[in-house]
């Protein structure tokens, strides 16, 4: 297994494209943390299951909810402006059930990054981390060849530059 910390190859001064760079990076973490059902059948919690399982953890408790949060502060409500808010509702709902999965799952990677997943346990956490990332590369889909496109063709340089020092700012803060 590898660490996954590559950094987007975008900045905010383009945050649309730092946030599909971001999705990149989501679609590795959700590669790993099927990897890590994977690796732990065979190997048990070992060193590389305990540090996959702290790399998927710290992305997902701390970079997601400020990708979605620029999504809901920036695009979402783009979208409505646009009349679509049949999108922006579904989006939303998504974030709303990749929360509560996620939550499902915390404590499955928090056991292997503290080396205690009973054996017993895996085949069912398996199952809700595959839930997890087919939801969320579902999204992610929707998001890239969706949302995006027409929000970001609808916002105007001067906009795009506020959010981009607001989406910079609250990752300071």
């Amino acid at each position: 297994m590898s660490l996954l910390h590559t950094a987007p190859a975008a900045g905010f001064d383009e945050p649309f494209a730092l946030m599909a760079a971001c999705h990149e990076r989501m679609a590795r973490t959700l590669t790993l943390l099927e990897r890590i059902g994977a690796h732990v059948a065979t190997h048990g919690c070992d060193e590389q299951a305990r540090d996959a399982a702290k790399d998927v953890l710290r992305y997902f408790t701390i970079a997601a909810p400020l990708h979605h949060e620029d999504e809901e502060l920036h695009v979402l409500p783009r979208l409505r402006e646009l009349g679509n808010d049949e999108l922006a509702d579904r989006l939303l709902a998504d974030h709303r059930e990749m929360e509560a999965r996620w939550a499902e799952i915390v404590p499955d990677l928090e056991a292997i990054r503290d080396g205690s997943m009973p054996t017993e346990t895996l085949d069912a956490a398996r199952e809700r981390w595959q839930t997890f990332a087919t939801l969320y590369r579902r999204h992610i889909d929707a998001e890239d060849h969706d949302a995006y496109p027409s929000a970001s063709a609808a916002t105007p340089g001067t906009v795009l530059r506020v959010m981009g020092e607001e989406m910079a700012g609250r990752r300071r803060a």
